[in-house]
């Protein structure tokens, strides 16, 4: 009897130090060091001297030029975004020829060490930048809370056993035989519905084929609303339900404010962050960019892409991956400080899993009976041509990557530094100049599918010092192998490690 006592205090004390470490989640802490150009890294979270406390994520990065054979801090930081990173030490990846090193790793000041085999040398190096003297404290008290938190597993583990043979001994049923189901993970959970009285249109910026979308007030500030025809329900509720997914709220994705409907049964209304400059394919027709402005659009395009593609955790709420499905210049929005937010989710697919099973949701349906899957010019020779399963969650969010890598052709060809003279083309959008601005889907399927023919890259680019660099970035994202193109978050260091060397 004394010694049951004994194993009941102990698993009492286990399960409240389990209770306790999931109570209060630690935040991950990484080494920081960065260079001017790279300041938008103080923003992932609170430094304090060479530590940085991360809010968002539980990965750090660490970026490394190497200068005559040895690698120079160029950015030690928590990630900016939430994304995979399953190295616990911060294993190098080169990029750039060799010119630089990246590595993303989830243990707690893993970016101050990096490991690193340069060519044709031995043996492997390891270069120290950060020590802190409490780490072995900290590893010390880690592996004690381990030890605690197995032995807790097992005290569970043999009580589970223990009733279970009691119960079939006793062949008699209990409260514990039924199962209460629970809420998908990934289900809405906001409550977004508005005021429509609170809402005041004013005059319309554009027009879709599923909306009209008018700048208003609401509440005192300016907002842009959409506005659906009741005929176009469908529609509405598919987009309002990507926006109220849990932890959609993301600096590259327009922010959702709510939405309503008129009274008499009529309009239908999303409610959305205003963004001063309008459509990325409004904002080039209108204006060139330089070197440094271009990468801000790309990196914040990216960055929104990354997180919409991203399965997330957090705080006991899951946002599942989304695969965007009508990716073009004309679904995203460029802000006043210069970056790009995505919008338009009306044809968007959120890519469940839910008890052990997913599912994909497609929205809407053309007339011909295809998945509506977006702007002709902009989907991936796979899917034109049809020769892909769109039940694959996979060949969808590459299908956005295809579409990424035209927006960022785009944005480049309107960069008056990559030009001589500093004059930039106008704006086309991609295969304008080759199949016209009414490009059909035939005439698509034969240049794109069966030539793999692909937007031109102006050849002077070849005698810029990043030419090649942004080449390989473009050809790898729109690859014809879909299989071979990069993923978002891939095209997000691309384009970081580009900044870092390549600014001017």
């Amino acid at each position: 009897m004394v010694l049951q006592q004994w194993w009941l205090i102990l698993g009492v004390a286990c399960i409240f130090v389990c209770i306790s470490d999931q109570s209060f989640p630690q935040k991950r802490r990484c080494t920081f060091q960065v260079t001017p150009q790279n300041n938008n890294y103080t923003t992932a979270g609170n430094v304090s001297g060479s530590v940085q406390l991360c809010e968002n994520t539980q990965c750090c990065v660490g970026y490394f030029i190497i200068i005559d054979g040895r690698p120079e801090v160029d950015v030690l930081a928590c990630d900016i975004a939430e994304k995979y990173c399953p190295d616990a030490t911060c294993r190098a990846q080169t990029r750039f020829n060799g010119r630089l090193l990246v590595c993303v790793c989830n243990t707690d000041f893993c970016n101050s060490n990096i490991t690193w085999i340069p060519e044709l040398e031995e043996p492997r190096p390891t270069y120290s930048y950060f020590v802190v003297f409490f780490l072995d404290k900290n590893m010390k008290a880690a592996a004690l809370i381990l030890t605690l938190l197995v032995l807790c597993l097992l005290l569970i583990i043999a009580a589970q056993w223990r009733r279970l043979l009691k119960k079939r001994k006793d062949n008699t049923p209990s409260l514990d035989d039924y199962s209460v189901s629970r809420l998908c993970s990934c289900q809405t959970t906001k409550t977004s519905e508005i005021d429509i009285a609170d809402i005041e249109l004013q005059q319309i910026v554009g027009r879709g084929y599923f909306a009209t979308v008018w700048q208003g007030k609401y509440k005192g500030s300016i907002v842009a609303v959409k506005v659906f025809p009741v005929g176009w329900k469908h529609n509405f509720t598919a987009e309002k339900e990507v926006y109220e997914l849990p932890l959609m709220n993301h600096a590259g994705i327009v922010q959702f404010l709510g939405s309503g409907s008129k009274p008499d049964g009529g309009s239908l209304l999303i409610v959305l962050q205003y963004a001063e400059c309008g459509s990325l394919h409004s904002y080039l027709c209108k204006h060139t960019t330089n070197w440094m402005l271009s990468l801000k659009l790309c990196q914040s395009l990216s960055q929104g892409l990354s997180y919409l593609h991203s399965d997330v955790h957090k705080h006991d709420e899951h946002k599942p991956p989304v695969a965007h499905r009508d990716f073009s210049s004309s679904n995203v929005l460029v802000r006043a400080d210069g970056t790009c937010v995505l919008c338009d989710f009306g044809c968007s697919t959120i890519l469940r899993s839910c008890s052990g099973h997913c599912s994909w949701q497609s929205h809407t349906t053309n007339t011909e009976g295809h998945a509506q899957l977006g702007t002709l010019r902009y989907m991936p020779p796979e899917i034109l041509e049809g020769s892909v399963n769109l039940s694959s969650s996979w060949c969808l969010m590459q299908g956005d990557i295809y579409a990424l890598g035209l927006l960022l052709w785009e944005i480049w060809m309107r960069c008056t530094d990559l030009f001589g003279g500093g004059v930039a083309p106008q704006h086309l959008l991609p295969y304008e100049s080759e199949l016209g601005a009414n490009a059909t889907r035939d005439s698509l399927i034969q240049y794109v599918f069966h030539l793999d023919k692909r937007p031109s890259i102006p050849k002077h680019w070849e005698l810029l010092p990043q030419g090649s660099v942004l080449q390989e970035l473009l050809t790898d994202c729109w690859d014809c192998d879909a299989d071979a193109r990069l993923t978002a978050q891939c095209v997000v260091d691309r384009l970081v490690c580009l900044q870092s060397c390549y600014s001017s």
